[in-house]
């Protein structure tokens, strides 16, 4: 099992930053990419970004240019550096774990609670 506990939500202004991290434990070898998802109300769920063991990264559009993944091996941590926020970016992030690309990108085996981003115009 994998436990994933993400931190670093909060409240901004448009236009503001800032970072999630989400730390990992357990069996990190059963994990080779990660990602944060997001929820809003009433939206489907989004990808945003993901990261293999090997560094490669994936965007989704929305977050392209603004959001930021990196993983730090030796600690079993990512990170994700949200600038330029708007308020479309409002939802609970949550912080993912996978075997591999595939999975991460179609159904993680491992969450995290999650954290609330919000950000007010």
């Amino acid at each position: 099992q994998v436990q994933l506990v993400e931190s670093g939500g909060g409240l901004v202004q448009a236009g503001g930053s800032l970072r999630l991290s989400c730390a990992a434990s357990g069996s990190i070898f059963s994990i080779s990419a990660m990602g944060w998802y997001r929820q809003a109300p009433g939206k489907q769920r989004e990808l945003v970004a993901i990261i293999t063991r090997g560094g490669s990264t994936d965007y989704a559009d929305s977050v392209k240019g603004r959001f930021a993944i990196s993983r730090d091996n030796a600690k079993n941590t990512i990170d994700l550096q949200m600038n330029s926020l708007k308020p479309e970016d409002t939802a609970g992030y949550y912080c993912t774990g996978a075997l591999n690309l595939a999975r991460i990108r179609d159904s993680p085996r491992y969450w995290g609670q999650g954290t609330q981003v919000t950000v007010s115009t």
